[in-house]
């Protein structure tokens, strides 16, 4: 499975027992984070295309953010293929 990052064109690899932030750890992508238990909210992004689940019950998005696409990559696995809107994505073999 792969993970897509706009506007950047980033792209790594997932799998189902990773969470999104995690796989792109692995993968030499920073995103956005801090806490990485879902409540910060510093890594908040948008999901464009595909489907995740939460490792947690109700992370710290609301219900009007969680319906128009909005994400929190710490605690949320891929169910598949996956594009994501992540302005401040950076490649860490680019440095």
């Amino acid at each position: 499975m792969k993970a897509r990052l706009l506007p950047s064109g980033l792209a790594f690899d997932t799998a189902p027992d990773l969470s999104l932030l995690e796989a792109a750890d692995a993968g030499g992508i920073e995103l956005p984070s801090s806490c990485r238990n879902g409540t910060c909210r510093s890594c908040i992004c948008q999901l464009l295309d595909g489907r995740i689940r939460y490792r947690i019950e109700w992370p710290g998005v609301s219900a009007d953010e969680k319906a128009e696409g909005w994400i929190l990559p710490c605690v949320a696995e891929p169910l598949g293929d996956v594009t994501l809107e992540v302005p401040g994505a950076v490649s860490l073999f680019d440095a």
